[in-house]
């Protein structure tokens, strides 16, 4: 073959770049814990748990096991009317650890996929009761839950990625992005704006659908669980159903098993996926209550969806393998351990002549700058300095797997400051 790197240039298409002149691309020959080994034989602490699902690390042998096991009975069987083992222990274990009125798993292949399903059932929950006008979701700006269709048409419409697509989307209604930050109070002016909101569309909204307490890829944003508290209620107060997209910050990532837990709210729809099956393969899940389940049916109808690959055997026992690893471990003290590494060494950018704010919550570290990077020669910084930090416009942030250790975690840290470092100087 011709050199792999060049081909792939030519002919590969990479997630967010251009066909004509496309971001350099590394090849990983292996993965081991929190390390990956380029085909040079260089190796790079992992700081992106490979877009934040590789929560154990790599090659963990728990769940190479469970794959294995798996494959040697049946690698996968549609889902149509058949059923099986890893499906059936996936889902009682989901429904054990999620919110207690949670009590139905409809799983699929992909977390944008499990935001489309969330999406249909709260739409077909109230065409069912007869209620075709409450058709419209509500949803705050900074939010991104996806690049399918529905889920773009309730991301962030100038900071979610999809601008190019506002034409074609349905189009719904877009609150400001919460200011009040993690640990602080709602403020009066916020609470007001969300009332004004909900008093005057509730009768068209069918479901406010948001990322509980940290914005992902729109931003990578922190804000105040009394935030969510209070949407919450109003919720119950003008009877519209609460979608909450766990994908990014379930089990575990925050500090809690899921980001809702930080409010103390139980959504009527909760959509997972990223960490499920520890970065293994691509799984999702979308949970409801019985209210919605059963209501979906009101009408003689049944939910109207069904992807080739849900329930994949081998992706629900790396899944079922994945949590109760996660389980039996002592899980939050490392989350607080890393949270507390990382306000510590990251608090000495934020004087940085190029950072405009720093922040950190649970298992994540955020450094904002002044201005959108260069992720080309960002990344060639981070690479020179043995560490895989992928940023994204104004954003250098790390999601490191919950199994590194403090040396690594150091490792990343120091490297941020020297990316800054080489931003001020160019």
């Amino acid at each position: 073959m011709k050199n792999p790197i060049d081909f792939d240039r030519k002919h590969i298409w990479h997630p967010y770049t251009s066909a004509v002149e496309p971001l350099p691309t590394y090849e990983v020959v292996s993965a081991e814990g929190v390390r990956l080994t380029l085909a040079n034989g260089k190796t790079l602490i992992d700081g992106m748990s490979s877009w934040w699902c590789a929560i154990h690390g790599y090659n963990h042998p728990t769940l190479n096991e469970a794959i294995q096991t798996q494959i040697k009975s049946m690698s996968h069987v549609m889902f149509g009317g058949i059923t099986h083992q890893p499906a059936i222990q996936l889902a009682e274990k989901i429904i054990d650890i999620t919110p207690k009125s949670l009590e139905h798993v409809f799983f699929s292949d992909s977390g944008s996929v499990s935001v489309e399903v969330a999406i249909k059932m709260a739409m077909q929950y109230w065409n069912a009761q007869g209620r075709i006008e409450k058709s419209r979701l509500l949803t705050i700006r900074g939010g991104y839950h996806g690049d399918t269709f529905g889920a773009m048409s309730v991301c962030d419409p100038e900071t979610g990625m999809h601008e190019r697509f506002q034409s074609v989307l349905p189009q719904h209604i877009f609150m400001p992005r919460p200011q009040s930050r993690v640990n602080e109070p709602l403020d009066p002016l916020e609470k007001t704006i969300l009332e004004e909101t909900f008093e005057k569309h509730h009768k068209e909204v069918a479901a406010v659908i948001l990322e509980p307490i940290v914005q992902g890829a729109g931003g990578m944003w922190f804000y105040s669980a009394e935030y969510l508290k209070h949407i919450s209620s109003l919720c119950k107060q003008y009877n519209v159903l609460l979608i909450l997209d766990e994908i990014a910050t379930g089990f575990g990532r925050t500090g809690k098993l899921f980001a809702c837990e930080h409010a103390q709210v139980e959504p009527d729809i909760m959509c997972l996926g990223k960490a499920m099956t520890g970065g293994y393969m691509t799984q999702a899940a979308t949970l409801t209550n019985r209210r919605v389940a059963e209501g979906i049916s009101t009408d003689g109808g049944v939910l109207m969806h069904g992807p080739t690959f849900m329930a994949n055997p081998l992706a629900c026992a790396v899944s079922l393998a994945s949590i109760e690893l996660l389980l039996s471990d002592d899980w939050s003290n490392k989350i607080a351990g890393i949270e507390t590494q990382l306000v510590n060494e990251l608090a000495k950018y934020k004087s940085h002549s190029t950072v405009v704010d720093i922040r950190a919550f649970g298992a994540i570290g955020v450094v904002q700058t002044k201005e959108p990077v260069n992720v080309s020669a960002l990344q060639k910084v981070f690479v020179k300095h043995d560490v895989w930090i992928r940023p994204f416009n104004d954003l250098i942030y790390i999601m490191p797997p919950f199994v590194i250790q403090p040396d690594e975690l150091l490792d990343l840290t120091d490297a941020i400051g020297i990316g800054l470092d080489s931003i001020e100087t160019t």
